[in-house]
């Protein structure tokens, strides 16, 4: 096997509670009485599989590409931050073979909610969505999470790699 033919990518984001109604995650909204705070939509498990194919790719990470420093990235949707690293992963010759997830939220409960996240993660990263997996976990009542302080949020990439795209193949 060629040793530079797969690499496997890490990200993790946490992001803490706010009042308001508007939480997403996994591009899926969802109904609680909270949202989380964020300088985009705060979406942190797309944060979390950006990261971890930025990572994989070797291209840095979302805060490098899209600063929250930034006035065009405040309430930025997550959906559009993933689909723009994964041009650019995508431009560096990579592709994603499968991704593995899990959110941590002591609340709200999302076991429902698992597979609406893993159809729109796959819809966005362009694969079946039998490549895309999502688990929830609570905090068991410990730390920012358990407490119901934070939502955390987990994500492993694994990319293939595949001929760079030419300039004239660039969309």
């Amino acid at each position: 096997m060629d040793e530079d033919m797969y690499r496997v990518g890490y990200g993790c984001d946490l992001h803490r509670f706010t009042d308001g109604a508007s939480l997403r995650l996994g591009g899926v909204s969802i109904p609680y009485s909270r949202s989380l705070l964020g300088h985009s939509d705060a979406d942190a498990l797309l944060h979390a599989i950006a990261d971890a194919a930025l990572g994989a790719a070797g291209l840095g990470d979302i805060g490098d590409m899209f600063p929250d420093t930034s006035e065009e990235n405040r309430g930025r949707d997550s959906a559009e931050i993933l689909s723009l690293c994964l041009e650019s992963v995508e431009e560096a010759g990579w592709r994603v073979v499968n991704v593995d997830c899990v959110v941590c939220a002591q609340a709200p409960k999302l076991g429902p909610l698992k597979d609406a996240m893993r159809g729109r993660i796959a819809g966005i990263l362009g694969v079946d969505r039998s490549r895309v997996n999502v688990k929830a976990k609570t905090g068991e009542h410990v730390g920012p999470v358990g407490r119901m302080e934070a939502i955390e949020t987990r994500a492993v990439v694994l990319l293939r790699r595949v001929a760079k795209l030419d300039e004239g193949e660039r969309s």
